[in-house]
């Protein structure tokens, strides 16, 4: 019988102590210079950047920047991260690293669950089944948005309030409810486990209150529920510094962290007036940020986060060790109506990104949450897709693992320069609440929600599900109660809203009426011109933006001459037409076929490209004001309507 004989000696511990240098690379190492040489080049054939453009062109045009002006290179090498800061190590300040030295393993972050059913009963039991299934914490609205504050043992009965902490929210309710609720809890607390066992956070947030709603109390309001927490509770915040509010009406992640920052100074300023140390005062504020579904930009957020908090607190004369609080949230406004169940994947990566940028709490919202009360299903799993990022990703066992990433550190310290800018901007301003009262916020949020909504019109943020690859069938996901906006406070007077996907879904709405009213969906014919794989392309772009505005498409399929496409127009029953054909057939065909189409009808003919025909009414192409498109083709096809 043959056999084979293995070499033992490669696995002999006594081999020789200097092996053979491996190379992963065939030749010389490349150097920049050869990679900036090598992006020019397949730029140039991809024709994205002209002949004669000089050296390294080609690395500029895949440079974007951030709404803060945090410029993103393509590629990042050590020489990118040889100014940063020293961003020291996990559990001591900056705190970039974390605030804990060991990080969150074994165990992971807190798993914090939303709810505000204000039926005592439903939100019990599933408060209790979240409890028993993964979540760490409660996330509890009180007031008009949520639970009574004549509830709360009702709906805490049962909840060990020395193991599971419960962070109150009153922000979708008046000054009153926020202080009524956190002393119903304070006092809740103290009979049931006593006040040097219960955990929680108080929730008292005046200043978020005013951004939401345009008025709220003096930021001292908060001084006397404090002091009480912070001489009696050792283990329970009493205020939010929020970010929220800046994030859902647009604002930039650098807006966002600045405001949060001059939200908490505020907080800091009237608790050390009243008396306490800063540490102490620190102690009793929670930071709290949004997490989006762009992944590095919000571990950047977090990391930058606790870098900036630590730095005002060691302005302060605060003690080296004093660490943040940070409570990180999946955005409410990245939730889509339309398609939600794509939203799991929204959650998903929010959640894995808190996870890694180091929260301490994270708060992944079920996938229905813009569309009214979530079910248990869903519920459920919103809270299974944090277990299963800390239990089977193992996610908690590294300790930053953005950390050391020249990217990650590069946009850490670029996002921390630009918040710490807006907040000494806010500063200046008079602090948080002045800011707000004169309008700075406002104004300096609105241009940054207004090139942001430039980006979702022109579908250079993509909304899948909503703006890309609609499904204009789907069957609608229906759900009762309010939605976690509304949950969150947001009221007109505040700052507004920004919804990405409001204006398309207004659109999908506006087809769903008139389908409802007439049986028949707004509809465009596309004038397809030479066989199916000419025109495939540009027919399926055609559909794939109509569909985003809930309009259909009728197709004239394969066709050889002017007459079969009119035909064709003919038995659609449409006054809109859509041109799908590659350049060379436009340049045949497409003027006798817009002539013939007006002839038959067409009150509106567009085409897919950019070519130039006489007797246009407007262009699709990649890049092309969408929403300007769809709402200009419902004044056509529903003249009576006032476009949305």
């Amino acid at each position: 019988m043959n056999t084979t004989q293995v070499d033992s000696t490669a696995l002999d511990r006594n081999a020789p102590d200097e092996p053979e240098e491996l190379s992963l690379v065939d030749g010389p190492a490349p150097d920049r210079d050869a990679w900036v040489a090598a992006v020019d080049q397949v730029l140039r054939r991809a024709r994205r950047l002209d002949e004669a453009a000089p050296p390294g062109a080609g690395v500029e045009a895949l440079t974007w920047s951030t709404p803060d002006g945090i410029a993103v290179q393509p590629l990042y090498t050590a020489a990118d991260a040889v100014d940063l800061p020293d961003v020291g190590v996990p559990g001591l300040r900056p705190f970039v690293r974390g605030d804990r030295p060991g990080g969150a393993v074994p165990d992971g972050w807190d798993v914090r669950q939303w709810h505000a059913d204000p039926d005592p009963t439903v939100a019990r039991e599933a408060i209790l089944t979240d409890l028993a299934n993964g979540a760490a914490s409660i996330w509890l609205a009180v007031g008009d948005a949520g639970t009574a504050v004549a509830d709360l043992p009702t709906v805490l009965d049962g909840v060990l309030l020395d193991l599971a902490p419960v962070v109150l929210d009153a922000s979708g309710s008046g000054p009153d409810d926020a202080v009524a609720a956190a002393e119903a809890y304070l006092e809740l607390g103290a009979a049931r486990v006593g006040p040097g066992l219960l955990r929680g956070t108080l929730g008292l947030d005046p200043v978020g209150l005013r951004a939401r709603t345009g008025s709220g109390p003096d930021v001292g309001s908060v001084v006397p529920l404090a002091l009480r927490a912070s001489r009696e509770f050792p283990h329970v915040h009493a205020v939010v510094a929020d970010g929220l509010p800046v994030h859902v009406t647009g604002g930039s992640a650098g807006q966002e962290l600045g405001y949060l920052l001059a939200a908490g100074v505020a907080y800091l300023r009237v608790l050390t007036d009243a008396g306490l140390d800063v540490d102490a005062a620190a102690r009793l504020v929670e930071l709290r940020v949004a997490a989006t579904a762009d992944q590095f930009p919000t571990i950047a957020k977090l990391r930058a986060a606790r870098r900036l908090w630590a730095r005002v607190l060691e302005a302060s004369g605060a003690a080296p060790g004093t660490a943040p609080t940070v409570h990180a949230v999946a955005s409410p406004t990245m939730y889509t109506r339309r398609d939600p169940y794509v939203n799991l994947l929204r959650g998903t990566v929010a959640g894995f990104a808190a996870g890694v940028g180091g929260a301490d709490a994270v708060t992944v919202a079920p996938f229905d949450a813009a569309l009214g009360a979530s079910t248990p299903f869903s519920r459920r799993i919103a809270r299974n897709t944090q277990s299963l990022l800390i239990m089977e990703a193992h996610l908690a066992r590294v300790i930053d693992p953005a950390g050391g990433s020249w990217y990650a550190e590069t946009l850490t310290d670029g996002l921390a320069r630009a918040a710490w800018a807006f907040f000494q901007e806010l500063e200046a301003a008079g602090g948080a609440v002045a800011a707000l009262d004169s309008g700075l916020v406002a104004e300096r949020v609105a241009a940054v929600r207004a090139a942001g909504e430039a980006d979702v019109a022109t579908r250079r943020t993509p909304l899948t599900g909503v703006s890309e690859f609609p499904d204009l069938y789907e069957k609608p996901v229906r759900r009762s109660g309010a939605d976690l906006l509304a949950g969150l406070g947001v009221q007109p007077g505040g700052l507004p809203v920004h919804r990405p996907a409001a204006a398309f879904e207004a659109l999908r709405d506006r087809s769903d009426a008139v389908l409802a009213a007439t049986g028949t969906r707004p509809t465009a014919f596309l004038a397809t011109l030479g066989p199916l794989a000419a025109y495939a392309a540009r027919a399926g772009f055609a559909r794939n933006l109509l569909h985003a505005g809930g309009i259909d498409a009728v197709e004239a399929g394969p066709t050889q001459t002017v007459d079969e496409v009119v035909a064709a127009f003919r038995e659609a029953g449409t006054p809109v037409a859509v041109l799908c054909a590659p350049d060379a057939l436009y340049a045949e065909r497409a003027t006798p076929v817009v002539a013939a189409l007006r002839a038959a009808g067409a009150r509106h003919v567009l085409l897919a490209g950019k070519a130039r025909v006489d007797g246009l009414d407007g262009h699709l192409y990649t890049g092309v004001d969408a929403l300007a498109v769809l709402h200009g083709t419902y004044a056509v096809l529903d003249p009576e309507e006032k476009a949305l």
